[in-house]
Formats: C-alpha cells, structure tokens, sequence
C-alpha cells in the first residue's frame, strides 16, 4: 500500500512539474543585432512550439505524452538559447 502511495505521490509531482514547464510559453527575447543566429533559432522554436501546440488541441491531447514532452524539450532548448547568448554577452570573442 505504502509503494503504490508513494509512487502515485512521484507521478503527481512529476505531471505538476512538467506542467508548469509547459506553462511557460518560449518567447523571443534574445537581440537578433548581438546575436542573429541565436535570435533566429529562437523564433523558430517560438513557431514549434505554437505548432506542437496546435498538434495537441487538434488530436484532442490524445498523443501518448509525447507532445508533453515534445513541448518540454521545446521549452528547455528556449532557456538554453537564452542561456548562450547571455554567456556571449558576458564573455565576448576576442
């Protein structure tokens, strides 16, 4: 009894933790005159994540998780971005 409380317990956690990742939209914020290339592969993700999206609505949320995480990973290569240019900005090319 204890195993299947404390299971349950971890997959509700997880499903509110991917939700919440979910929950933040990727928005383009990176200066495409400091960093063009990294600025175009943002808005890029901005487009599939709005597609994956609209995926999801016209299956009826019916993908077997895989657009869960599909829209993660999207999300997660968004901070990513955001987290190279930042470190560029700091750290210039000599």
């Amino acid at each position: 009894m204890n195993t299947k409380l404390l299971r349950a317990s971890a997959l509700a956690a997880l499903l509110v933790l991917c939700g919440a990742a979910v929950a933040q939209k990727p928005v383009e914020s990176i200066d495409p005159h400091r960093h063009p290339h990294l600025a175009s592969a943002q808005h890029h993700i901005v487009q599939a994540f709005a597609e994956a999206e609209l995926a999801r609505t016209d299956n009826h949320e019916e993908l077997g998780g895989h657009d869960e995480r599909a829209l993660t990973n999207l999300v997660a290569a968004d901070h990513e971005l955001k987290d190279a240019a930042e470190y560029a900005n700091v750290h210039p090319h000599k």
